[in-house]
């Protein structure tokens, strides 16, 4: 029996070359799986924060904030359609974590266009007026106004109904 030891030279070769790519694929950082944090927008979301953080970074704060809290907690508010991230440093500067955050749309939004004019409304289950980006401005501002004379009325513990003192 003949057999070409240079071409079994070459064979493994190739296998070694192949397991220390996998080997180099798993060890890697980006290779693991990344957990993302998918949010609501205008809705929060609470997660944990790696040990020993000082410092949280956000990558883009309008699409997310993040306020931390006491017992490693920290709360992740979807402010603006989109992808960030939240890097989380130790004292030295070391980055402990780095993850997406993700603000997608209620699904319970509904939009509607009059021409080129947007309304939003959150039908859950009855469609209620809401303000979200991309709304036309008229409809955003006489939404957000009804809404701060609404929050007065509340504050000073007047009815809806009633006439404004």
């Amino acid at each position: 029996m003949c057999v070409d030891i240079g071409f079994m030279a070459t064979i493994r070769c190739r296998a070694c070359i192949a397991v220390t790519l996998a080997l180099i694929e798993i060890a890697s950082p980006a290779a693991a799986a990344e957990e993302v944090i998918n949010v609501f927008i205008d809705q929060a979301r609470i997660a944990k924060v790696p040990e020993r953080t000082t410092t949280m970074v956000v990558g883009n704060p309008l699409i997310a904030d993040v306020s931390i809290q006491a017992g490693g907690t920290m709360v992740v508010t979807g402010k603006g359609y989109g992808i960030t991230n939240l890097i989380a440093l130790d004292r030295a500067g070391k980055v402990l974590s780095d993850q997406r955050v993700q603000v997608k749309s209620a699904v319970d939004n509904v939009v509607v266009y009059r021409g080129i004019a947007r309304e939003s409304y959150s039908c859950a289950p009855d469609c209620e007026r809401r303000i979200t980006l991309g709304d036309s401005p008229e409809y955003f501002d006489s939404t957000l106004n009804e809404t701060g004379n609404r929050n007065t009325r509340a504050q000073q513990g007047q009815a809806i109904g009633a006439p404004a003192r």
